[in-house]
């Protein structure tokens, strides 16, 4: 009855048959006492069995070895320990309980040095004890340790034993020596289904997929069994290869074996469709299974968090709180990921308490995924101050404090932790290296960068795929293209998507637009496959040197790759055709764009404010309100510029300061800028220079510029003036600063002025700069400067340019000579000459 109750785990039962056996007087042998202290034991009811084993007067060594076992399987390895040493008498039983213990509760090396007691003790080992060390080596990965005990294990014939046998070769592949486990297999008398399954998890373990599903084959040919561990090791093959449909035919194949409910294979299942990502199918399984278990948890929340899906993903470790499951260091970092590309800050501090509160907290894996979320979140004093209470750091422990750092624009502090991180020993990685030359970049700190580069060299990663690009990218950005371009050609085979748009970005950055155009003609022609950064970029160069063919060109592609829903893009289309003055298929591409965000709105209210139409743009504007989009500073900065065109004074001062009041954004130069044009053109030229003195921060030459442009439409000389010197101060070899005041001392009549401004930028050598024109015609760019001799065609533009000139003359057109800039000897054929190229 007792053993019947055992097997049940029926305690309650098993309590009431004691009672009667307690109540009918019956004393019960020795065998019957150790079979209620087994029913105790195995109901979890350890307290019942210890009262039992104290008050029985004759034990025996089946009794010491049942509570020695109870102890260890509750953990309580303490107590096991002194059970064991309190034994009159040990057998290769207690030897094994108390192994068995150790090796359950991870303290593996604990189990190896009782085997070497019991060794000494001359006590002999069986296939139980040698299965139990092989299993504490392949825990530890101890390959030293594992071969001496498999050199024990042959005198007694135990590697031929298919138990001893299937524990030898796990341990072999657990060791990372998967030739000398296969050996053992091919090698073995008998194998059964566990020998499989263990091989077959050998290859997998090594990166031996396509291995393992070939052994996987074989066993089938041999009619052998499938356990739910053969079928979770195959669905984590196709998972590493990411072979989807080779997946699905083994999840068919399970459900037909009767594994359909099965937690082992059901979690393997859901996993190996999340790493190939097809979540709807991970979730379907997920959602179908009777029970859960941790690990099928484990798999969605990381299966969604790896597709960057960190609602979905927090919403499972949500589900996982609620299940009673508990939690992992798996769960938590999972859910550390989640949060922080949601950035939901509120929400990992959350789960950073349920951390502290638990055993996790110290693990380096967790930490490290807190640093991560806390940078990502822009919390950069608790990431700091976490990476500071750290006990452990790793790599990945100064690649997540530095990238935190350089994420949030704080390129010092990056380049300081990089320090500080060498003066600590650690060398640093491919990740760390790109982080650093990131901030190098966004410092155009190129002598450091410089340094960082010349380091790469010497820890051999040149060459990285990863790092090179982030080199070519850094010299780019500090306006070294020409070095950039050495080293993306030296890449050759190792050029990445990275590389070629930090090439193509780098000289558009350098106002080099037909050189990004040719690079990325060259990128074409070597069959690399744009991206929408690439296109974007493109198109950016088409629109900054009005090249709207290329430009149509770049859309047909873009359609044809299906690129454009793309909010990038199509705001990028958006831009691009307005400022080659095509407005209609600029609003055409707004109205198309399947997303919108800030920059696409921005991209048409400044096209229509660039073209003069005022209120088509304040219409938009308007609309982009009601459609709940934010504006940004770059959205104001358009919107006042068109209430300046339009002279809407009021308009352009309520637009002004409802940036603060109504969306939080702190007024930048460019917005005083156009308030001090608003103001000026209306002719409130005193009160524009008021403000500019009221200002919060110092002006800057645009503003100044501003205003003196502004002086010469209204004729305030005093004003300009004073804007003429601030704007000296600011640059003294600013020419356009002299011509804006000569030109408004000549309109009012200050000659004198007028020659003394003349003497000042000959005597300094500053000249004009000189405009320059463009034209696209038959895919052909023509620029042009003034008074240009150096165009193949010139003889022919200046035979036009004199025909254009006669036909004004003779309509009565007389140049103004006041504002242009002579010498005293200059003669009047020559005045003529530069009103022609000028006009």
């Amino acid at each position: 009855m007792f053993q019947e109750c055992s097997n049940r785990r029926a305690a309650d039962t098993g309590k009431q048959a004691h009672a009667s056996m307690i109540v009918s007087g019956f004393e019960p042998t020795i065998f019957v006492t150790n079979c209620l202290i087994q029913m105790y034991i195995k109901c979890s009811s350890l307290d019942y069995a210890l009262k039992v084993f104290d008050k029985t007067p004759e034990r025996d060594t089946v009794s010491w070895n049942a509570m020695v076992f109870g102890y260890a399987g509750c953990g309580n390895m303490e107590a096991a320990q002194s059970m064991f040493e309190s034994m009159p008498e040990k057998d290769v039983v207690s030897w094994n309980s108390l192994i068995s213990g150790y090796v359950q509760n991870g303290n593996n090396r604990m189990s190896i040095d009782v085997f070497l007691k019991m060794t000494g003790a001359g006590v002999e080992s069986d296939r139980r004890t040698f299965s139990l060390i092989f299993k504490a080596c392949s825990a530890l990965e101890n390959y030293g340790v594992g071969i001496q005990v498999h050199g024990l294990a042959v005198p007694k014939g135990f590697d031929h034993d298919v138990v001893s046998g299937s524990a030898i070769l796990d341990m072999y592949a657990k060791c990372r020596k998967l030739g000398e486990s296969l050996q053992f297999f091919r090698e073995m008398p008998e194998r059964n289904c566990v020998s499989w399954s263990a091989v077959i998890a050998g290859c997998v373990q090594n990166e031996e997929l396509v291995g393992g599903l070939e052994l996987f084959k074989e066993m089938q040919q041999e009619g052998v069994g499938i356990s739910q561990s053969t079928y979770a090791s195959v669905l984590r093959s196709c998972a590493g290869l990411s072979a989807v449909r080779l997946g699905a035919q083994f999840h068919a194949h399970a459900i037909k074996a009767g594994f359909r409910s099965d937690i082992i294979v059901g979690t393997a299942t859901l996993d190996m469709y999340a790493k190939c990502d097809c979540l709807l199918e991970a979730r379907k399984i997920f959602n179908s299974l009777p029970t859960h278990n941790l690990q099928s948890y484990n798999a969605m929340i990381i299966g969604y968090a790896r597709r960057y899906r960190g609602l979905e993903a927090f919403q499972v470790f949500r589900l996982l709180m609620k299940s009673g499951f508990g939690f992992d260091d798996i769960s938590l970092s999972g859910a550390f990921s989640a949060c922080a590309m949601m950035k939901g800050y509120l929400a990992g501090i959350q789960v950073h308490g349920l951390a502290i509160k638990s055993i996790f907290w110290t693990d380096v894996c967790v930490a490290n995924a807190i640093l991560d979320m806390y940078g990502k979140c822009g919390a950069l004093m608790e990431a700091h101050f976490l990476f500071d209470e750290m006990e452990i750091r790793d790599a990945v422990s100064w690649n997540a404090i530095i990238a935190a750092y350089g994420q949030n624009g704080y390129e010092e502090a990056t380049l300081s932790l990089f320090v500080w991180m060498l003066r600590w020993g650690m060398e640093p990685d491919d990740f760390t290296y790109g982080s650093v030359l990131k901030a190098c970049a966004g410092r155009q700190a190129l002598n450091c960068g410089m340094e960082v580069h010349n380091r790469v060299i010497k820890s051999g990663m040149g060459f990285d795929l990863f790092v090179g690009s982030a080199i070519v990218d850094m010299y780019c950005k500090c306006a070294k293209v020409e070095e950039a371009e050495k080293l993306h050609d030296r890449m050759e085979e190792q050029q990445s998507m990275v590389s070629w748009n930090a090439m193509i970005s780098g000289f558009s950055s350098a106002e080099k637009s037909e050189e990004a155009q040719k690079f990325f003609s060259r990128m074409l022609e070597m069959g690399v496959k744009p991206d929408s950064f690439t296109y974007a970029t493109v198109l950016d160069t088409c629109a900054n040197l009005a090249t709207v063919g290329l430009g149509k060109q770049i859309h047909a592609q873009i359609i044809k790759h299906e690129l454009q829903s793309d909010v990038f893009i199509s705001s990028t289309l958006v831009d691009m055709y307005s400022k080659c003055g095509n407005m209609q298929d600029s609003r055409l591409m707004f109205d198309k764009s399947p997303k919108r965000d800030f920059v696409t709105w921005n991209a048409l209210i400044c096209g229509y404010a660039q073209h003069g139409l005022g209120e088509e743009a304040l219409r938009v504007y308007d609309k982009m309100q009601v459609e709940g989009v934010k504006p940004n500073h770059a959205t104001f900065v358009s919107v006042l510029r068109v209430c300046a065109h339009m002279g809407q004074v009021e308009k352009g001062l309520h637009y002004f300061y409802s940036m603060s009041s109504d969306f939080g954004l702190d007024p930048q130069l460019e917005h005083f800028s156009c308030i001090v044009d608003i103001l000026g053109r209306s002719g409130q030229v005193s009160h524009a220079l008021r403000f500019i003195h009221e200002m919060p921060f110092q002006a800057d030459d645009v503003i100044w510029r501003t205003l003196l442009s502004i002086c010469k439409m209204h004729g305030a000389v005093e004003v300009a003036e004073e804007a003429a010197n601030s704007l000296l101060r600011l640059d003294p070899h600013d020419s356009s600063a002299y011509i804006l005041l000569s030109n408004i001392y000549a309109d009012a009549g200050m000659w004198d002025q007028v020659s003394k401004m003349r003497r000042v930028m000959k005597c300094s050598g500053m000249k004009k700069e000189p405009g320059c024109s463009w034209i696209e015609v038959k895919s052909n760019l023509h620029m042009f400067l003034v008074g240009d001799k150096a165009h193949p065609r010139r003889e022919q533009i200046y035979e036009n340019l004199d025909l254009l000139l006669a036909e004004m003359t003779w309509a009565g057109y007389v140049p103004d000579t006041d504002f242009v800039l002579m010498d005293e000897d200059t003669e009047g054929e020559h005045v003529e000459e530069l009103i022609s190229c000028t006009s």
